[in-house]
């Protein structure tokens, strides 16, 4: 018999190394078994739970008595073996977790991947990402969004979603795990891999691809989908890319293809415009949110969450998740960095847009978050008047282009208004900040403390330039957030703006069955990018779905 039982330890050096003996005695009195009676057990999962001042680590074990021992479920051996010659082909635009999950999945059905990703290789693109700090630069093919692995790479590396039905995740923390992340995200309720380990991870699956016959094109983006006619809908048979790296002169290619999956990310916007002029049938406006980052010394978090020194020491940097509605609307922290920074990330020239993340170690000064505002659709009209007069108030410009996307695509055009304002409060990549009290009291910040933020910050009125629709909201959230964490409004609590790419405004719309687009034949979109995941996970989750239904088209024609 195979059974999942949860036995709670008080010790956290129990829980760090358990001990056989203490577990099986555990697990024996739970059962109501002798402890010989257990063939053996395996650990699935550890979390802790620091509240009401009192530590407790939950242990999860898989459990093995009468003829049934571990190996009888052991965890089957990953193989990717090379495509054959005359393998069909598949065109995967973008290299984020939907893209890469989605090229292995195919590679075990002996399809080929063919992944165009408009940013560079990590080692480039890190350089590429110092520029933006230290040149206030921002490459808009190559940076925090774009480039390989997609945003997850150097964001964070957070492997927690609460997405349990859309696909296997312990599945994908084994992949994983197989191409160099710690073991200990198999078992951790929270699992992270942290931003300096993530990029070794991602370049190992880049390279399994390439040694399997798939092919990755980097500095490589898509500017068009080849459609034939097909009846209703067209059918897509390729993309059309061009070459975006520095020593090239803009040299377009053609990769031909049975399927075409869209896996671009969240903060491809040319993608959305090039779909809105191909195939206008295929967007539909969505819900997402936008705000600001709070930054506390690390130190004030964890005296709130953990109450004592000694804890304190024994269980590192502490986490939070906050949620409260405000006016109708919900408000909630979103991707918490503890022990982590606040990084610039921008995807264009014009806008300033801020980030998180956090070292595997988590042994930063300061812990940060995403506070952010829902913004639904009806809810665009008044957000977009609010910004557009604000833009008045600063005698900042739409341009021309911009200001003609207005009507095609309402959320992307607001979310890029917040970003130009914002950055039009600060000087290059340095971002307008405010103290969280002051941010409350309506009044400047004469003195800004330390902060993460390696571009710099500059002193910004954020209560008088953010829209109403934000700021209120987030002021009361901010009121509700302290009751529930006292002392999270604090003297040395800093805003940090602006927060604008948790997910996308804009859905690709695909059916619900065949996953592929409503607007086209084999055109199948995938990840945060087409709205329909969020995080490294349910992106992975995605792909290998979206992968899994065009094997099971393959195999029917």
């Amino acid at each position: 018999m195979i059974k999942e039982i949860t036995i709670t330890l008080l010790n956290p050096a129990d829980a760090e190394n358990p001990k056989e003996k203490l577990v099986r005695n555990q697990l024996a009195k739970k059962l109501d078994c002798r402890e010989k009676d257990i063939n053996g057990f395996v650990l699935v999962k550890k979390s802790l739970d620091a509240r009401h001042g009192k530590v407790k680590f939950h242990l999860r074990y898989q459990v093995f008595t009468g003829e049934d021992k571990p190996e009888s479920v052991a965890n089957q051996k990953l193989e990717y073996l090379p495509c054959p010659e005359n393998a069909p082909r598949v065109v995967i635009v973008g290299s984020g977790p939907a893209g890469l999950f989605a090229a292995l999945k195919l590679i075990q059905a002996g399809i080929r991947p063919i992944v165009l990703e408009r940013g560079n290789p990590a080692g480039q693109r890190k350089r590429d990402i110092a520029a933006i700090s230290t040149r206030h630069e921002v490459n808009p093919d190559s940076n925090y969004c774009f480039g390989e692995g997609g945003a997850g790479t150097f964001s964070d590396g957070k492997l927690y979603t609460r997405s349990n039905k859309r696909g296997n995740i312990q599945g994908i923390l084994q992949i994983f795990h197989h191409f160099g992340a710690e073991k200990e995200i198999l078992t951790e309720a929270h699992p992270h891999i942290g931003t300096d380990k993530l990029p070794s991870v991602i370049q190992a699956m880049t390279q399994k691809i390439v040694e399997c016959g798939g092919e990755v094109h980097f500095a490589c983006r898509c500017t068009e989908l080849l459609l034939e006619k097909n009846g209703k809908n067209p059918r897509v048979v390729g993309v059309k890319a061009v070459s975006v790296a520095e020593e090239s002169t803009a040299q377009e290619q053609v990769f031909h293809g049975d399927a075409v999956i869209l896996a671009t990310g969240h903060s491809a916007t040319d993608v959305y415009q090039l779909l809105g002029s191909q195939l206008p049938s295929a967007l539909e406006e969505k819900t997402f949110a936008m705000g600001l980052r709070v930054e506390h010394p690390r130190e004030i978090i964890d005296n709130i969450q953990f109450h004592g020194a000694q804890k304190k020491a024994l269980l590192g940097a502490a986490e939070y998740r906050l949620v409260t509605q405000v006016q109708e609307r919900g408000v909630y922290s979103f991707c918490m960095c503890p022990g982590g920074l606040v990084v610039p990330s921008a995807s264009c020239q014009e806008g300033l847009v801020v980030n998180g993340m956090s070292p595997s170690s988590r042994g930063g000064k300061w812990s940060n978050a995403a506070i952010v505002v829902e913004i639904r659709p009806q809810d665009f009209g008044i957000v977009i008047e609010q910004l557009e007069e604000k833009f008045s108030n600063y005698n900042i410009t739409v341009d021309a282009k911009l200001a003609s996307s207005k009507n095609a695509n309402p959320g992307l055009y607001l979310r890029t208004l917040l970003e130009i304002l914002t950055k039009a409060q600060g000087r290059g990549q340095q971002a307008p900040a405010q103290l969280l009290e002051d941010f409350l009291a309506e009044k400047s910040s004469q003195e800004l403390p330390r902060s993460s933020y390696s571009p710099g910050l500059e002193s910004s009125r954020l209560d008088l330039w953010l829209p109403d629709f934000i700021k209120e909201r987030l002021q009361q959230a901010f009121r509700d957030f302290n009751r529930k964490m006292a002392g999270f409004v604090c003297k040395e609590a800093l805003l940090i703006a602006a927060e604008t790419r948790t997910s996308t405004p804009v859905r690709i719309v695909r059916n619900v069955e065949t996953l592929e687009c409503v607007a086209a034949e084999n055109l199948y979109p995938a990840g945060e990018g087409s709205g329909y995941s969020g995080g490294i996970v349910s992106s992975a989750m995605d792909g290998e779905a979206v992968a899994t239904a065009i094997i099971k088209k393959f195999s029917v024609c």
